[in-house]
């Protein structure tokens, strides 16, 4: 039986994810509180982020810039985008 959560992104009941998907207290809140759909579709627009802008991931600033975007994501507020990104057509 698939595990679900009240997702804050999507504000519905979906599959949970299987794991925190990172360390620490943080990691346990996404867990309890984000669906795998909604991970999935955050990494997707980080790697086109961390591509578009550049960054650095042994840098504090770029890792910090991706958790405040990450934070703004899933509470579906306005995230940076990838100003080249043209999304692949159905």
């Amino acid at each position: 039986m698939t595990q679900t959560v009240f997702c804050r992104k999507y504000q519905k009941e979906l599959e949970a994810l299987p794991f925190p998907p990172l360390p620490g207290k943080k990691g346990m809140e996404i867990q309890a509180t984000v669906s795998r759909k909604a991970w999935e579709d955050w990494q997707a627009l980080q790697t086109r982020l961390i591509n578009e802008k550049h960054l650095n991931m042994l840098e504090p600033n770029a890792r910090e810039y991706l958790m405040e975007q990450m934070e703004r994501y899933f509470a579906n507020e306005d995230t940076d985008q990838a100003e080249g990104y043209v999304p692949p057509s159905s």
